[in-house]
């Protein structure tokens, strides 16, 4: 969740994870495996649907991931919870803690829709979160959300519009629906999120083969002009689609892994995109 931040220190030779990734020390670790490994139990006992809008259920719980990760670089966490919100383990924290909530609303019998459960809870939660941030960014002087505003929802409307015209020009990806739109708008949000912090606010990318996209765009002729955050973009976008396009038959033939898979793809572009949108808020390049 980490793409982007200020660089302080260079990437090491050969690097191919992103700076400051690394697993949380050992008790924290065998914590989150027996979480997970109990949450994994848990829903093969229950067998439970997940459809389309079980994905849309789980964005507001991207989003606590995003957030809560922005906190631990701001170092704004409490030290008991620190380890737990570091790359890669706000994934799993975020993971396991989602996936207990819907046990929890399966278990509950007057849960009509276990989806809607999961949303809501999630955006509860996201709400301390996200006043954390923006708490941090208003104590010490450096809240300035407009750029970072305008590449979230920018980003958002150019991967709906692109997966859009995906599903206009090509019939079999539709059946991925909502879920699929979702997918491509959160890689767009991901690729408009980092341009910004590139090319308007001097932000520096850690993960190592988008750093390369970057460089190589910025050493064309149209850097000038474009900046270097385009390629990355439209490399973030048409990875989406092509992924959405191998994804919808799973999605037609076996509908709960099918949208598991897009659940997943919408995690890895939502989550780090909607974590320099904050970060960017918050923080001085």
């Amino acid at each position: 969740m980490d793409a982007l931040a200020p660089i302080r220190r260079p990437a090491l030779p050969g690097q191919v994870l992103p700076a400051g990734f690394g697993l949380p020390p050992l008790p924290y670790l065998l914590g989150l495996a027996l979480a997970l490994a109990a949450v994994g139990l848990g829903l093969r006992r229950r067998d439970p649907d997940f459809g389309g809008r079980h994905v849309l259920a789980l964005v507001p719980w991207m989003c606590v991931g995003a957030a809560g990760h922005v906190l631990y670089a701001l170092g704004a966490l409490p030290a008991a919870v620190m380890p737990l919100f570091g790359t890669p383990s706000a994934y799993l924290t975020t993971a396991a803690v989602a996936g207990i909530v819907w046990l929890a609303a399966l278990s509950v019998d007057r849960v009509g829709d276990d989806a809607l459960a999961l949303g809501v809870a999630g955006a509860v939660a996201l709400v301390p979160a996200v006043v954390g941030v923006v708490g941090h960014g208003v104590a010490n002087g450096t809240l300035s959300p407009v750029l970072p505003a305008a590449g979230l929802v920018g980003g958002g409307s150019l991967g709906i519009g692109v997966g859009a015209l995906l599903y206009r020009v090509r019939e079999p990806p539709r059946i991925a629906g909502r879920a699929g739109l979702l997918a491509v708008a959160a890689h767009g949000v991901d690729g408009v999120t980092t341009a910004v912090g590139i090319d308007l606010l001097g932000f520096g990318e850690r993960t190592p083969a988008s750093r390369l996209i970057i460089e190589f765009a910025a050493g064309l002729p149209t850097a000038d002009a474009l900046g270097a955050g385009w390629l990355f973009v439209l490399v973030k976008l048409a990875v989406a689609c092509l992924v959405v396009v191998a994804v919808a038959p799973t999605v037609r033939e076996e509908p709960r892994y099918g949208h598991a898979l897009l659940a997943l793809v919408t995690a890895v572009g939502l989550g780090p995109g909607v974590h320099n949108a904050l970060l960017f808020a918050v923080e001085v390049a």
